[in-house]
C-alpha cells in the first residue's frame, strides 16, 4: 500500500510499535529448557493484550501465533514442544494485524554461551537490513534493494538465501510486489514511491543459497551445516530518510 493519509501513518505506526514490542518482549524472557510453543503463547498473549491479531494465522491459517525458528530452522518454523537450549540460534518473526493495518518484523539472536561466528552473523545481517533501509528513497528502483542487500553480504562474508523475499505490505500482510528480490535483478523496472510500505528482511547464510521446505509444508530449513539469520523491520518510504514502523 501507499501512505497517503494521517490516518494510515497513525494506523501502520500502531500496527508496528506492537510487532516491535512483542518481539523484544519474547527476546527478553526466552530461556533454555522452555519450548517454542512456550514462547509463542507468550507472543500471542502479548499482542491479545493490544487488541492484534496474528497475521499469519488470520490470513494463512498458520498454526502458531508468531514464527519461532531455531538454528537449522530459518523461516515459518512452527511453535511446537521443540526446548530451547543454551547457545541455540533463535529467529523470532511477528506479523499483527491492528485496526486493519499490519506489521512484519524479525530478529535472530543466539543464547548463551556464545559463538562469536554466529554473533558475527547476526550482528551483520542487522547491519545489512539497516544500509538497506539507510539507501531508500522514493524514485529508486526496486532492484536496488536487492543490489545492496547482496553487496553488504558479501562485505560481511556471506551470502543471501535467494528465494527468501522482502514484500509490499500495509492493509494486508502480503502486499504488491510480493517478491522483493535479496539480489540485484538487472531487468526490473518498478520504482519506489513516496509513501510505500514495505519490508526489509536480509537472510545471510554462512553457506546455502536456498533453504528447503520441510514436510511441515511450513518450515524453510537449510540441508547442511549452514546458520542463517535474519533482520526486518516494516518501513514508510520517503522522498528522504525512511520511516521504520517496527522499532522496540
Amino acid at each position: 500500500m501507499t501512505s497517503d493519509t494521517e490516518k494510515d501513518l497513525i494506523g501502520l505506526k500502531a500496527a508496528g510499535k506492537v510487532v516491535g514490542y512483542t518481539i523484544a518482549e519474547m527476546k527478553k524472557k526466552v530461556v533454555p529448557g522452555m519450548t517454542t510453543a512456550e514462547l509463542d503463547q507468550l507472543g500471542a498473549e502479548i499482542l491479545e493484550q493490544f487488541g492484534a491479531k496474528s497475521a499469519p494465522k488470520v490470513t494463512y491459517n498458520f498454526p502458531g501465533s508468531t514464527c519461532i525458528s531455531v538454528n537449522e530452522e530459518v523461516a515459518h518454523g512452527i511453535p511446537g514442544p521443540r526446548v530451547i537450549e543454551a547457545g541455540d540460534l533463535i529467529n523470532i518473526d511477528v506479523s499483527a494485524e491492528l485496526n486493519g493495518y499490519y506489521g512484519d518484523a524479525g530478529v535472530s539472536f543466539q543464547l548463551p554461551p556464545y559463538d562469536d561466528k554466529i554473533l558475527h552473523l547476526c550482528r551483520s545481517t542487522e547491519e545489512t537490513m539497516m544500509s538497506v533501509i539507510n539507501h531508500l528513497r522514493a524514485g529508486m528502483k526496486v532492484n536496488e534493494i536487492g543490489r545492496v542487500m547482496e553487496q553488504e553480504a558479501r562485505k560481511h562474508g556471506y551470502r543471501v538465501v535467494r528465494n527468501l523475499c522482502s514484500h509490499g505490505i500495509g492493509k494486508s500482510l502480503h502486499e504488491k510486489p510480493f517478491e522483493i528480490l535479496p539480489f540485484y535483478n538487472p531487468r526490473g523496472t518498478a520504482i519506489l514511491k513516496e509513501g510505500q510500505v514495505i519490508t526489509i528482511e536480509p537472510f545471510l547464510s554462512t553457506g546455502v543459497d536456498y533453504v528447503e521446505q520441510q514436510a511441515d509444508g511450513w518450515t524453510l530449513s537449510v540441508g547442511d551445516n549452514s546458520r542463517v539469520a535474519q533482520y526486518e523491520h516494516t518501513i514508510i518510504v520517503t522522498k528522504g530518510e525512511p520511516i521504520i514502523l517496527t522499532s522496540a
